[in-house]
């Protein structure tokens, strides 16, 4: 078999799906922890930081008297949330930290989510007219603004999720009650019988713990990184342009329909998914308290 040609609107969709690493290089492996993404840390921390600026905000101006309509939007997002939260969760004191988390998960990954929403290349060119990025080698020269089209992010978060799934199993069924069900569950079973079905028990409850984590972290991976490769697959019709001509005229045309219609699509995604991974952190969470 023939190797790839590289072209350059192969190589201008490869530039712009390499982070910004502590390698100043592309990423040779697949699985490699002693890569740090910078580009992803900065843009994620940003968001949150902002997400809880808004909601410090809205709790100190809150206010019994008319409220406006910042407060009145926050509110209708708690009571959501809250109600979300009710009909999942049956455990109130759980309810109590779970629903303001379901909260910041929401705000947080739409903010994050909405960062795919700002023009691919324009990231690129403030680098590039500030000497930042303009050839290779320069300090950001890779540069990616969507932290979760980056791997690490929704994984990192979905294995938050694990974390607090396996702390309210064991505060809720305690540690004995936890352990046991891991062996008896789902096929359950008494004496001799017991003993031969606890080894496939547990390899099944590990699995779905580990299907849970995994799918809902590339969920939200998929689809944003899907999206953005959209973007830079419509970004590449503007990018044809050699001229006056019908060929380029046309191409110009499509370009900005298409880029519109699918950025205003993408609106639904960007919440849609946050929303997703909002209801599953809850679902998650509320499993906990039940048995199989």
């Amino acid at each position: 078999m023939a190797d790839a040609v590289s072209t350059p609107q192969s190589e201008y969709i490869q530039h712009h799906l390499v982070q910004l690493n502590s390698l100043a290089r592309p990423q040779d492996h697949i699985v490699n922890f002693n890569i740090v993404n910078y580009d992803s840390l900065f843009w994620s921390i940003l968001t949150g930081l902002i997400v809880l600026y808004f909601l410090w905000r809205a709790a100190r101006r809150a206010t019994t008297d008319v409220p406006g309509r910042f407060q009145m939007s926050i509110e209708m997002l708690v009571g959501m949330v809250a109600e979300e939260a009710k009909s999942i969760i049956p455990n109130e004191i759980t309810r109590k930290f779970a629903a303001p988390l379901a909260l910041t998960i929401f705000i947080w990954i739409s903010l994050m989510n909405a960062l795919d929403l700002v023009p691919v290349d324009l990231m690129g060119a403030i680098f590039r007219l500030t000497g930042l990025g303009a050839t290779h080698g320069d300090p950001l020269y890779y540069h990616r603004i969507l932290p979760t089209a980056d791997l690490n992010v929704p994984m990192g978060m979905s294995l938050g999720v694990l974390v607090l799934m396996l702390y309210y199993g064991i505060k809720i069924k305690h540690p004995g009650g936890w352990v046991k069900e891991l062996f008896t569950a789902p096929f359950h079973a008494h004496g001799i019988g017991a003993i031969i079905l606890a080894p496939f028990n547990f390899l099944l409850n590990i699995i779905e713990y580990v299907a849970k984590c995994v799918s809902l972290g590339m969920r939200l991976f998929g689809n944003m990184y899907a999206g953005e490769l959209l973007f830079l697959l419509i970004a590449l019709l503007g990018g044809a342009w050699t001229g006056f001509n019908g060929t380029s005229l046309g191409l110009a045309f499509g370009h900005i329909i298409a880029g519109s219609a699918w950025a205003i699509f993408h609106v639904l995604i960007v919440l849609l998914q946050a929303y997703i991974f909002m209801m599953l952190t809850l679902v998650y969470i509320g499993l906990a308290h039940e048995g199989h």
